[in-house]
């Protein structure tokens, strides 16, 4: 992996050189994700560029003597937002034989926002292909990662109690770390690999006891001592060391053939062998499709659950309880759904469980699954709440889970404390794709004639559309001016007042097609001469199904909610013209909109919230009107 410690001696012709801090040595094993180029002239309009953790960024173009003056200003404004997105370093390009072009408020600053100044004297020609072959060498050891994950749930045995299995382990854990492997007990080796590691290892067995879990000798300088079964007591140890120093992925990939010897070791001892069997290669196939990777998530489950993934399509479920309670709900819900669904305990979170139950077209098992989860949080009682998502591709799973997770969020204000997207279905699911592609092509039209228009808009309208511009220019890392420039250039273009909420929520929704559903090489096709209405694409018996589904209790409550909601939308989002209408005060209307997104599990603050109660209402009620045709939009 490419770190700003291995490219000047990987890459020699970039003449790269750290220029600031003065001893660099701690930014040596900072990542480099990809590489972003900007000239000199770019700087100085204050160009924004598309920044992501671990970029390395290039200003190309010979810097002065020293820098001062609107260089050395537009410089320190690129450092803050680099840091804001966890840059990995700064790179200009300098005068050959100056050691150090950077001005000392510059260097503070880059100590102060931990970003590194480097600098290079080769020409730009020399740092083409650097991007290319930096994510090339990411993908590589991803696949390599991936594969080394796939072998090590092969190497699970057909019977966990085979006596050979532990040293068939340890055999392929001692080539792939290129390592010496044991595998021992208080009083003697279950195995060794090579046959002399006992030799080397048996002393840092013996200083376990005074150094604790892992140990740096002399003679084995990177040690690691792992404890097979630390939970019921069991004294079997994983001994591995080298010479060179473990990386994360190798740690990983460590403790997950600790993971599998410490089930052969329990299956010996004939401790609970068929649970702990399956949870490493749950966990794995679970890494595996967030990563965005069904293909290597079905060849770990293969053996384990047979055809469980084969679905091209899954629902996601998050279900989040106590800490101390998780493992045992892991339990219960595996044993619930086995066969049916993925069940893994969340690595990033200490009190959620994840879910992943494959969707076959026309198959029930999606509902039974469903009702299930449903049954479980209902016989736990307070202090567990389950929200799930739409179907998805098995390839946006992490898409799926961000979509049950905002339904948890909402379950916990539900009495029930279940919010599942199968009963309020995702409006954009339901628009004819192809339809829908077409009038949000033909209402972005004139945004999207020229690329160099069109992409600064896109990146900031969504979030313009849907908060203050303040707040939307600290989510974009832009000047506010530069946001109310982009949304006024984007009115005039479309002949829109985008201070409508009914013109925000049609470019909104336009912008998510065009953005989010939309395939790039079939945008050209999408652009008819006469595009369907919004009207047209709001009238399929789907949709009208979706929105009495998604108003049916709020229609119920005893407050006029729905009243409320209308006069809301028609004043644009303002409570105090709203509250004046209804002749309500502001705390009660406040009250009402509160009410309604417990109803309708939506956040009004969001664009899709809004969308949908705007779409619902009008769908149901016909109140607030919506503008459908493009040139109607632009002449209202």
């Amino acid at each position: 992996m490419s770190t700003l410690g291995s490219l000047p001696a990987d890459k020699p012709n970039l003449e790269l050189t750290f220029a600031w801090p003065q001893n660099p040595a701690g930014c040596h094993k900072t990542t480099v994700t990809g590489l972003v180029t900007m000239s000199l002239a770019q700087l100085l309009e204050g160009r924004q560029c598309p920044l992501r953790v671990g970029t390395l960024v290039l200003v190309t173009g010979r810097m002065p003597f020293r820098l001062r003056g609107q260089i050395a200003d537009a410089l320190q404004t690129l450092l803050h937002q680099m840091a804001l997105q966890r840059c990995a370093a700064l790179v200009v390009t300098g005068q050959p034989g100056v050691h150090q072009p950077f001005p000392q408020p510059m260097r503070d600053l880059s100590d102060e926002l931990a970003i590194p100044l480097m600098a290079t004297t080769a020409a730009p020609e020399a740092w083409l292909g650097l991007h290319e072959s930096i994510h090339n060498d990411l993908l590589a050891r991803a696949e390599r990662r991936a594969a080394q994950l796939n072998m090590l749930m092969q190497q699970l045995p057909a019977q966990l109690a085979d006596i050979k299995a532990m040293e068939r382990i340890a055999d392929w854990l001692a080539q792939t770390l290129d390592a010496q492997v044991m595998v021992s007990e208080s009083e003697r080796v279950l195995a060794a690999s090579p046959a002399t590691a006992a030799e080397h290892l048996a002393h840092a067995i013996i200083r376990q006891s005074v150094d604790g879990p892992s140990y740096d000798g002399p003679s084995a300088p990177h040690t690691h001592l792992i404890s097979l079964a630390p939970a019921t007591g069991a004294d079997t140890v994983l001994a591995v060391v080298r010479r060179t120093p473990f990386d994360e992925a190798e740690r990983r990939l460590l403790r997950h053939g600790a993971k599998i010897l410490g089930l052969v070791d329990q299956a010996r001892r004939e401790f609970r062998v068929t649970n702990e069997a399956s949870h490493a290669a749950r966990m794995a196939a679970a890494e595996l499709l967030l990563a965005g990777e069904p293909a290597k998530a079905r060849r770990v489950m293969a053996t384990l659950t047979p055809g469980l993934l084969d679905p091209a399509t899954a629902r996601a479920y998050i279900l989040e309880t106590t800490a101390a309670l998780r493992d045992a709900v892991v339990r219960r819900c595996h044993a619930t759904v086995k066969g049916r669904a993925l069940v893994v305990a969340d690595p990033r979170h200490a009190r959620r469980i994840l879910i992943v139950n494959p969707v076959r077209p026309g198959s029930e098992a999606e509902s039974c699954v469903a009702g299930d989860l449903v049954r479980v949080v209902a016989s736990l009682g307070q202090g567990i709440s389950l929200g799930g998502s739409g179907v998805y591709s098995l390839s946006l799973i992490p898409e799926a889970l961000s979509e049950a997770l905002t339904a948890q969020r909402f379950a916990t204000h539900q009495p029930d404390s279940v919010a599942l997207s199968a009963q309020n279905t995702d409006l954009v699911s339901l628009l004819p794709e192809r339809e829908a592609l077409r009038w949000a092509h033909s209402l972005l039209h004139p945004l999207m004639r020229k690329a160099e228009q069109w992409i600064p808009l896109r990146e900031a309208l969504p979030a313009a559309l849907t908060y203050p511009y303040t707040v939307a220019a600290r989510r974009l890392a832009l000047h506010r001016n530069t946001v109310t420039r982009r949304v006024a250039r984007a009115a005039d273009l479309l002949q829109l007042d985008l201070s409508r909420v009914t013109n925000r929520v049609a470019v909104g929704l336009a912008l998510e097609l065009v953005t989010q559903r939309d395939a790039p090489e079939r945008s050209e096709t999408l652009t008819p001469p006469v595009s369907p209405t919004l009207t047209s694409l709001l009238a399929a018996p789907p949709i009208a199904a979706w929105a009495n589904t998604l108003l049916h209790t709020a229609r119920d409550d005893r407050r006029d909610l729905l009243a409320t909601a209308q006069s809301w939308l028609s004043h644009d989002t303002h409570i105090e013209s709203t509250a004046r209408a209804l002749e309500l005060s502001e705390v009660t209307v406040r009250s009402h909109l509160r009410a309604i997104e417990e109803h309708m599990s939506r956040d009004l603050a969001s664009m899709a919230g809004l969308r949908d109660l705007l779409f619902a209402l009008h769908i149901e009620t016909g109140r607030p009107e919506i503008t459908d045709s493009c040139a109607a939009l632009r002449a209202a």
